[in-house]
Order: C-alpha cells, then sequence, then structure tokens
C-alpha cells in the first residue's frame, strides 16, 4: 500500500529554520502532485506549498521564506522552511496526488502530520 510518513517536525525560536521531509512508499506509476498543507488549532488546513510539473506554487504566507523540493529517485519531499514565526505553528502534512496503476484514477493520499512549533 501507498505511504506517506513525515518526519523533522520541532520547537525552534523565532526566526529559526526546519527542513520537513515525507518518504513515499508503495508502487506509483506516477507522482501528479506533491504539497505540504498546515493546520493549526481552531483554524482550516491550508496549502503551505505545492509541487506539480509546471512548478512550484506558494500562498503569500510563505512566499520567500518556504521551498518545496525532491530528491533525485522522488521518493522523498522536502519542505525547507526559514525564519519563522509564531504563526507558522501547526500541524504539517504530506499530501500527494498519486496515479498507482496506468490506466487507474488519481487519488490523494495524507501523511500523519508532524508538528512544528516556534516560539517568541
Amino acid at each position: 500500500q501507498v505511504q506517506l510518513v513525515e518526519s523533522g517536525g520541532g520547537l525552534v525560536r523565532l526566526g529559526g529554520s526546519l527542513r520537513l521531509s515525507c518518504t513515499v512508499s508503495g508502487n506509483i506509476w506516477s507522482v501528479e502532485q506533491m504539497g505540504w498543507y498546515r493546520q493549526a488549532p481552531g483554524n482550516q488546513r491550508e496549502m503551505v506549498a505545492l509541487m506539480t510539473h509546471e512548478g512550484a506554487q506558494y500562498p503569500d504566507f510563505a512566499n520567500d521564506r518556504f521551498a518545496i523540493s525532491r530528491d533525485n529517485a522522488e521518493n522523498t519531499v522536502y519542505l525547507q522552511m526559514n525564519y519563522l514565526e509564531p504563526e507558522d505553528t501547526a500541524v504539517y502534512y504530506c499530501n500527494g496526488i498519486l496515479l498507482l496503476t496506468e490506466r487507474g484514477s488519481a487519488r490523494t493520499y495524507w501523511g500523519q502530520g508532524t508538528q512544528v512549533t516556534v516560539s517568541s
């Protein structure tokens, strides 16, 4: 089965940096989209970064601070976060839109999430 596992979360101070990792396992025919989302208590889940075949996309709050990337084997996706602020505190989730077979349908998969806490 397909599995997405995040790691790299933790406690950092204002202005610090973290790099989150998402390891994807299982048989996958193609990756249509990978992304990072976050959800803070009382808030809706929001997109942090998206990676498609056309490139990367970021919301305004992540512009110039966050960067999404992947390794050469395309089995791990990263989220580099710089100049972190207390408002960045949330559970961060890895997301993938994956096609498991050539004739199948693309489906959305989620990781379990990793906690990021930024102190002031």
